[in-house]
């Protein structure tokens, strides 16, 4: 979806993108709070140095999603993938601290890499109209509630989602924007 508004007197043209990444074997890493504020972390950082707007999301015990534009790179990187990376280093650093027994969930022998905590090839689908966006942000938001999962009973009860902002306005991590700005 293009998104047209001003920002400091210019005229920008966004994209927005329905994102999803997975962890690794889809092993349920995301259950520990902490690693859901590694991952708040790094998306509070993307966000307050303009690297990203995110619309919406939600940290399910295995997997994110994400509506988000990619404003520019960070450095010689996208945005995703600066997430991935610095994600993955953290929940490293962490279990090796908390949990080394997890840790080895994630040990691989590859020719990059001795660890590996996300899924290579993370899906990114470009919204291309206000409807496409609508029904990707009520996938997102029910995902919680779902049978599958059943992590709370309404959407906006799920604390790791954009749920409360879209109802009451709360965007407890600052991360939020508005996708109709």
């Amino acid at each position: 979806m293009n998104i047209f508004h001003k920002r400091q007197g210019q005229m920008y043209n966004e994209q927005a993108y329905f994102y999803t990444d997975t962890i690794h074997n889809f092993e349920h890493l995301l259950l520990d709070d902490n690693i859901k504020m590694i991952i708040i972390n790094s998306l509070q950082y993307l966000v307050n140095n303009k690297l990203v707007e995110i619309y919406a999301y939600v940290i399910m015990p295995n997997h994110i999603h994400l509506i988000w534009n990619m404003l520019k790179l960070n450095g010689k990187e996208s945005p995703a993938g600066s997430f991935a990376k610095f994600t993955a280093h953290q929940f490293q650093k962490y279990l090796l601290t908390k949990n080394d027994t997890i840790l080895e969930k994630f040990r691989v022998d590859k020719f990059d890499r001795k660890m590996q905590f996300w899924k290579r090839d993370p899906l990114a689908i470009h919204l291309s109209s206000e409807e496409n966006l609508i029904q990707k942000l009520e996938y997102i938001h029910n995902n919680p509630i779902r049978e599958k999962w059943n992590l709370a009973s309404q959407p906006e009860d799920y604390k790791w989602s954009s749920s409360r902002f879209y109802k009451d306005g709360t965007d407890e991590f600052g991360i939020l924007t508005h996708f109709k700005k």
